[in-house]
């Protein structure tokens, strides 16, 4: 009674055979047999495994869930564990009237979620400190590689060829920014940001703000530097402590990059989440991603909009500014809810209760015997073990079902989070003792602490923040529970009418794929989380990976790629990859009809190729002809031909 395909997929037998009957078919055989040709017909059935109704599929993914081991975390590294308000979990992320939508491309029947990725870009905007936001991006790491992409966008003519990446950074930062740097012939020199010579060759540079190791550092004189060289400065920010530090935009940040996960939204091991991209207005025809505006409708009243279109893929194609075109809707809106349920106060109020915890912790580690890394920090403190080896204090606290992670093999950084309590940080002090009790109590050390620790000069933030209506007058459930409900209104979801449109985003969401989202064995794992503690997630993967290549007769897959755009990068890279290690680097040409998703030619030019257009006929189909014409002019140099199946 519960079968999918009965519950979900298209119109009942009656329907079928009244529009078998309009087009002039006895049955969908029949239909199929006029429509697809039998030489790409599949000539024996998939070896998949057998359906599950919806209730055996949710027994399946519970046992699949118990393999996951839910730890607490201080990993740091972006990602945080957060309190998601349940006004917000019930309202948008478990709410079909927001997670059914098609992305945001049609303004006039997206005018809630619109609004609320307005309030995203004001958010990142004044916490940032810049003049002008994006509407998100994929993730942190991405963000900083588009960075870097825009640095060598605005320099590109002065022929600039190395990137600087402070060794500070979040090593997935670095890790993204070297894959994204290599097709662009992009240099990255890795080292600390003390030692970066801003010389005629810099493009820009990165670091991170506070530090992976959570040190905070004053970049102003290096953003100096690089303004007087030509060059631009990135700073990857986290979003929380921008509410009590100084913004980057006041010291001269031309770029600021980072995630909005810890705003509400479940680590989820990793993903989904929103990230942030922010600049200077002069920049704007040139950063990543989709831009809200506000402007007027055919009678004069306020309207949303996507704004400055022309810069983006499906207008510019192979002159993108980038690949990217949807980006984390739903999870920027819930971090933007998450910024307008608590306003200015509460979101400092969760910071600097954080940072008071940290500096808790810090005066118990020294209280130990401890030397730490520099002052001053925001949520993260950095334990230096001396002689002692990191190894059996990190074996201690996973027996008790803690994660800490070796900066190196005499360095513990510990970050805390919103969730953190008075008795983590007594539990973390007992593990850093040997497991032994404390010598003191926290209310002894906590009594010699300032109420509320401050940063010192030039580290605290002077200037107010979310200071528009809308971030301060929703802080009751009943208040924000309307306001959501206005904006839900004002799109159309599948809880109204079906979607009339197409492209490649996810139009079914059902009820059943959409309940373990919220369960804690999937929500709540870090993603650096040692492997043995997702296993469930691991099994997911290989069924997932396994099923994959039955369906697309290949003989690998990757679930690297979190969008579309980027697995079509990531498989260019594949195809650039594989002719350079046969000696054939010269082919660098790829084929790509005139009817392709404008993300195809940008990713392909992302990847360092040249982009060939075919010719099309009216209906989209693509010329044979113009086809085996190019291929032949080109043979020397064809890398790949790209195109999107079904058209």
């Amino acid at each position: 009674s519960d079968s999918f395909v009965r519950r979900h997929l298209g119109p009942g037998p009656a329907e079928q055979r009244q529009m078998l009957e309009a087009l002039g078919f006895v049955s969908l055989q029949a239909l199929v047999d006029a429509a697809v040709p039998a030489s790409i017909r599949l000539t024996k059935p998939l070896a998949l495994p057998p359906p599950l109704s919806e209730s055996d599929a949710l027994a399946r993914l519970k046992a699949i869930a118990a393999q996951n081991q839910v730890f607490r975390s201080y990993l740091g590294l972006g990602y945080y564990d957060c309190i998601t308000p349940p006004v917000i979990q019930r309202n948008i992320l478990e709410n079909p009237g927001w997670y059914t939508q098609y992305t945001p491309y049609q303004a006039e029947i997206s005018q809630g979620r619109l609004e609320g990725l307005l309030n995203f870009q004001t958010m990142v905007r004044d916490l940032t400190g810049m003049e002008i936001a994006n509407a998100s991006l994929l993730d942190e790491a991405t963000a900083a590689a588009e960075a870097m992409h825009m640095c060598f966008g605005l320099k590109e003519a002065e022929r600039r060829r190395v990137f600087l990446v402070s060794e500070t950074c979040h090593p997935q930062n670095l890790a993204v920014v070297r894959t994204r740097a290599q097709p662009l012939g992009l240099k990255v020199v890795v080292c600390p940001h003390s030692q970066f010579v801003f010389d005629a060759t810099v493009v820009g540079a990165l670091v991170q703000y506070p530090a992976t190791d959570g040190a905070i550092h004053d970049y102003g004189p290096l953003a100096e530097q690089a303004r007087a060289a030509g060059a631009l400065f990135v700073v990857a920010a986290d979003l929380l402590s921008l509410t009590l530090l100084r913004p980057p935009g006041e010291f001269g940040a031309d770029v600021v990059v980072g995630s909005a996960q810890r705003f509400g939204v479940p680590l989820g091991y990793g993903g989904p989440h929103a990230a942030f991209f922010a600049t200077r207005e002069a920049f704007k025809r040139l950063m990543p991603g989709r831009l809200v505006g506000v402007s007027r409708d055919a009678r004069g009243r306020p309207a949303l909009r996507l704004s400055l279109q022309t810069r983006e893929q499906h207008i510019r194609r192979e002159k993108a500014t980038s690949n990217i075109c949807t980006a984390q809707a739903l999870l920027a809106n819930m971090a933007a809810m998450y910024a307008v349920y608590h306003g200015p106060d509460g979101l400092k109020r969760i910071a600097q209760r954080v940072h008071d915890l940290a500096t808790l912790l810090a005066a118990g580690l020294r209280r130990l015997g401890y030397a730490l890394g520099p002052a001053p920090f925001f949520d993260t403190v950095l334990v230096e073990l001396g002689p002692r080896a990191s190894a059996p204090i990190i074996q201690l606290a996973a027996a008790r079902r803690i994660n800490l992670r070796s900066l190196h093999e005499r360095l513990i950084p510990v970050a805390l989070d919103e969730t953190t309590s008075l008795d983590d940080v007594a539990e973390l002090l007992q593990i850093f003792n040997a497991d032994q009790p404390l010598p003191f109590g926290l209310s002894e050390l906590a009594s010699a602490l300032p109420q509320a620790a401050a940063f010192p000069a030039p580290h605290a933030r002077q200037t107010p923040f979310l200071t528009h209506p809308v971030f301060n007058r929703y802080h009751s459930e009943t208040e924000m529970l309307r306001y959501l409900r206005r904006l839900e209104g004002r799109d159309l979801s599948l809880t109204t009418s079906m979607i009339p449109l197409g492209s490649c985003t996810m139009k079914l969401n059902a009820a059943a794929e959409m309940f373990p989202v919220s369960w804690p064995e999937f929500s709540k794992l870090h993603p650096f989380a040692p492997a043995a503690q997702a296993r469930g997630y691991q099994q997911l993967f290989r069924d997932l990976e396994e099923w994959l290549v039955e369906i697309t007769g290949l003989a690998a897959v990757s679930l690297q790629p979190n969008a579309g755009s980027q697995g079509e990068y990531a498989g260019l890279l594949v195809i650039r990859a594989y002719h350079e290690s046969r000696g054939d680097g010269r082919r660098q040409v790829c084929l790509i009809p005139q009817s392709a998703h404008g993300t195809n030619p940008a990713s392909a030019v992302m990847a360092g190729l040249k982009v060939v257009a075919v010719a099309c006929d009216k209906a989209g189909n693509i010329d044979l002809a113009d086809l085996r014409s190019k291929a032949a002019a080109y043979a020397g140099e064809l890398a790949a031909l790209m195109v999107t199946y079904p058209s």
